[in-house]
């Protein structure tokens, strides 16, 4: 594993730790705050019946009761305390007016009364406006408009929603800070693990490399005393398939450490797939397939040049190798957007259309039909097609329509 993998791995802990906290956070806080808005809401509405009716907030406690330790239940009290301005204004079934009583400003009585004759035009029911909570109600002896200044109310919660926000916001920055210090050791096992892993693949392939060696020379010396005939022939061929299974496991070690020594420039991607593809006409004129290719010209990207020609040469070798006798392998390369590019490697596939494309990216499938070695195939190139592909953040998928597999590679 890399320091380009690591430092990947490591930013996305840190992002779904975050991502995770704050999403926690964000419902507690969230939760709390709705809560007291419920609470305060039947609160408001609680006391506007009382003022219908009493034209007073009743009370059920004394002054005397203060003196005791406050009880949880107070806290969800379903009356607003009597220290508020309150409003009930009368009017008979003419609609003349019959009394206003409560407790609020005598400045502010006619603004009061134009504000519920607004209020009597419209329906009955609950309403306010800003800090101004109401009920209208009418019944056989004409109608009532009662009033509540819920600005107490309506401060308490806007000072809640705001220490909730100031409090997430800290915890946040102080969870950041932590999860940054302590992300290097909860990668340190990943690292470790995959070290151990190429480690054992490096020291197994030289271990493996012995025996075979001694096979082959025993089977050459049989050929050499015996003769040649096809049990001597077969071993030697299995010999040759496992050394580059071989190879091209301690390939797979060694790719990912090599990341970090790529060369990143901004190239002509156009020029490195034609020149890519066009090594592999012979081959495709050989085994009587057409290929076709439709390249964008000056088509870039900022990438490693042997990386891209590494790709291409991947997937139209997979493509010659499967493609259907007399198909056709179609190359395509376009640019997404600035720095952005999408190359499509398609080809002749009659038979794909139950297939399960999406393990083809595992290492060391192929599917049932291709199980036969002398393709030449090992089960891996897709999946270090895969791989390029995750180093420019990019991604590859495989699809099948119309008789035809594509392999679309989306590089940034």
């Amino acid at each position: 594993m890399n320091n380009r993998t690591i430092e990947r791995l490591r930013r996305k802990f840190i992002g779904i730790s975050m991502l995770a906290i704050f999403l926690a956070m964000l419902f507690i806080g969230g939760a709390i705050w709705l809560s007291s808005y419920i609470v305060s809401q039947s609160a408001i509405r609680s006391s506007l019946d009382n003022l219908v009716q009493s034209e007073e907030l009743v009370l059920d406690t004394s002054i005397s009761d203060h003196f005791d330790d406050p009880r949880i239940t107070e806290a969800f009290s379903s009356n607003i305390r009597d220290v508020i301005e309150y409003w009930v204004i009368r009017y008979d079934e003419t609609g003349e007016l019959l009394s206003v009583n409560g407790r609020y400003s005598e400045k502010s009585e006619g603004f009061l009364l134009s504000i519920s004759d607004e209020i009597r035009r419209g329906t009955p029911g609950n309403g306010h406006r800003g800090r101004i909570y109401y009920k209208y109600v009418e019944d056989e002896h004409g109608s009532t408009v009662a009033f509540i200044d819920a600005t107490t109310e309506i401060n308490a919660l806007t000072r809640l929603f705001y220490i909730a926000l100031i409090v997430c916001t800290a915890g946040l920055a102080v969870t950041y800070i932590l999860v940054v210090h302590f992300s290097d050791y909860i990668v340190a096992s990943e690292v470790e693990n995959f070290a151990r892993q190429n480690d054992f693949i490096t020291n197994a392939s030289h271990e493996l490399k012995t025996p075979l060696a001694v096979i082959r020379a025993n089977t050459e010396m049989s050929q050499m005393l015996n003769g040649e005939d096809e049990w001597s022939s077969s071993t030697l061929k299995q010999v040759d398939h496992m050394n580059g299974l071989i190879a091209n496991l301690v390939m797979i070690s060694k790719a990912q450490e090599m990341e970090d020594k790529t060369v990143m420039a901004v190239i002509d991607a156009s020029e490195v797939v034609e020149s890519s593809v066009k090594s592999f006409e012979p081959v495709a004129s050989q085994e009587g397939l057409t290929l076709s290719t439709q390249i964008t010209p000056e088509v870039s990207i900022k990438a490693d040049a042997s990386k891209i020609m590494q790709l291409t040469t991947l997937l139209v070798d997979n493509a010659i190798k499967y493609c259907d006798k007399g198909g056709i392998v179609r190359v395509e390369l376009t640019q997404i957007r600035k720095g952005a590019v999408r190359l499509t490697v398609s080809n002749s596939y009659k038979d794909g259309a139950n297939v399960d494309y999406n393990k083809f990216f595992d290492r060391f499938y192929r599917e049932d039909k291709s199980h036969n070695i002398d393709k030449g195939g090992y089960g891996i190139g897709l999946s270090i097609a895969e791989n390029i592909c995750r180093q420019y953040s990019g991604s590859i998928n495989a699809s099948w329509k119309n008789g035809e597999i594509s392999f679309i590679c989306q590089l940034y």
